[in-house]
């Protein structure tokens, strides 16, 4: 086809999977698209597979080329590896840009970055935004959830193209201008921590059917697909029913149980728990999730400690199909609450002025943590919520009174049966600390004090005291 430049109207730098799938969207909804790729021998195959999408893209063999064929002012979406990658390409690009034109991140990048490019972009009349994409490769073709940060003159740029091929939620684009700089990439962080906590805690129920209840692969998705019609329902549920379902055609066995237990992680999870600790935040059910996947690589060394360290497990009955439900549900409200803990103190620590509803709003469709629990929290943010705590909105705290217990009965038995569950009981012990008023730091501070003369708050008393420890000292 013959080139046309000059009225793309944004282009799409990056052909791999996600970039591809973009692309393809972004010509489905009826946008003139210019894209390129760092190995131009994938621009011609991707034109080609395209189809009847052809006369709508534009394939371009060179930078500037590629930049010459989008109508000014410019968006230029990178879907690249994040970190250097996309430096080199700033410093590539930035010459033969105009003032307006917008370039996004559309990667998996640390928001720390994202904050320092958008720093340098400020005063030179072009625009740098983070946009996390979630969906994965069938969300991206179809429908993903985008959270945006960055200007608000590159929003109004973007919108129509975003909202357009966005997922929709009852008709409202699963897309939003959530603030500044690194504001779209940290909500995808913490999106993927809660990914991660998620992930974790629904295998930990499956372990504990397989290991400590005898059950098949094949029946414990069964029950995960009856909870599809439930207050479990979601997409991470949805697909855990499905696989432990799926037959291995060569072995006849089911699919999970040939497929080494060895958890792969990109790094988002641990960039979560990092910022969590930062802002001074409890992560503990993404900490265990973290934790959980890095412990599944030493294969090696649990084959060789299973036989030199017996659990002494009790024998114990399994709670009830039913009480394995509710408490999914409990674990998976407080890893959310977690997640929104953290949102909140980047929020005030960044000035960014996040919408929780609207997060939660955005988190609906299109990404890979869509629920049911996303409308609750949604309603939860716009109504009444004491001390901008989410467990202390009314809905929610009698979700977790009508759940609570089962979650306790579920990690108790699988404290017994020997079955680790750290995520499921991570957010056990988060609800325990955060609903008792007295907790025990007051011996932690009497040991600080001790030690280290660090002093300590009174309850009868203002100011800095210290304790006379020596004259109670024992010998």
């Amino acid at each position: 086809m013959a080139e046309r430049y000059g009225d793309a109207d944004i282009g799409v730098y990056g052909l791999g999977t996600m970039g591809s799938a973009l692309a393809l969207n972004l010509a489905d909804h009826g946008f003139k698209v210019a894209v390129s790729n760092k190995e131009t021998d994938w621009i011609a195959p991707f034109l080609q597979e395209a189809g009847p999408l052809a006369p709508h893209l534009t394939g371009a063999q060179t930078l500037t080329e590629f930049v010459a064929a989008i109508a000014r002012p410019r968006s230029i979406l990178f879907m690249i590896p994040s970190g250097a990658p996309m430096d080199a390409m700033i410093d590539a690009i930035l010459p033969l840009l105009d003032d307006g034109d917008t370039i996004i991140d559309g990667g998996n990048a640390d928001f720390n970055d994202t904050r320092r490019r958008s720093a340098a972009f400020k005063g030179t009349g072009r625009h740098f935004v983070g946009m996390g994409v979630s969906g994965g490769a069938e969300g991206a073709r179809h429908g993903p959830s985008m959270m945006v940060g960055g200007t608000a003159h590159s929003w109004d740029q973007l919108r129509p193209m975003v909202q357009a091929i966005a997922a929709k939620f009852d008709g409202d684009p699963c897309v939003a201008h959530l603030g500044p700089d690194g504001a779209g990439h940290f909500v995808k962080t913490v999106h993927n921590g809660i990914e991660y906590a998620d992930m974790q805690m629904i295998a930990e129920v499956y372990g504990l059917l397989r290991d400590a209840g005898g059950q098949s692969a094949p029946d414990i998705g069964a029950l995960f697909e009856r909870w599809q019609d439930g207050p479990l329902s979601s997409y991470l549920i949805e697909v855990s029913a499905a696989a432990l379902q799926t037959i291995d055609p060569e072995t006849g066995q089911p699919l999970v149980d040939m497929i080494l237990d060895q958890a792969g992680q990109k790094g988002t999870g641990r960039w979560t728990l990092i910022e969590a600790l930062k802002l001074g935040q409890s992560a503990s059910t993404i900490e265990a999730a973290v934790g959980a996947r890095g412990w599944s690589s030493e294969k090696g060394t649990r084959v060789a400690a299973e036989p030199q360290l017996p659990a002494m497990a009790a024998h114990v009955d399994l709670p009830e199909p039913a009480d394995l439900e509710r408490a999914l549900l409990a674990a998976r409200i407080l890893g959310h609450t977690q997640g929104f803990r953290i949102l909140s103190a980047a929020s005030a620590e960044f000035d960014w002025q996040l919408d929780m509803a609207r997060i939660s709003e955005i988190w609906r469709a299109g990404c890979i943590i869509r629920s049911a629990l996303l409308d609750d929290f949604a309603a939860a943010f716009r109504g009444d919520l004491p001390l901008n705590e989410l467990v202390l909105a009314p809905a929610i705290s009698d979700m977790l009174e009508d759940s609570i217990a089962s979650l306790r009965r579920v990690v108790a038995a699988a404290v017994m049966a020997g079955v680790a569950v750290p995520a499921l009981g991570a957010a056990l012990a988060w609800y325990d600390t955060i609903r008792r008023g007295r907790g025990t730091a007051d011996l932690i501070q009497a040991q600080r004090d001790f030690f280290g003369a660090h002093g300590f708050a009174r309850v009868d008393a203002e100011g800095r005291h210290h304790g006379d420890w020596n004259r109670v000292q024992k010998t």
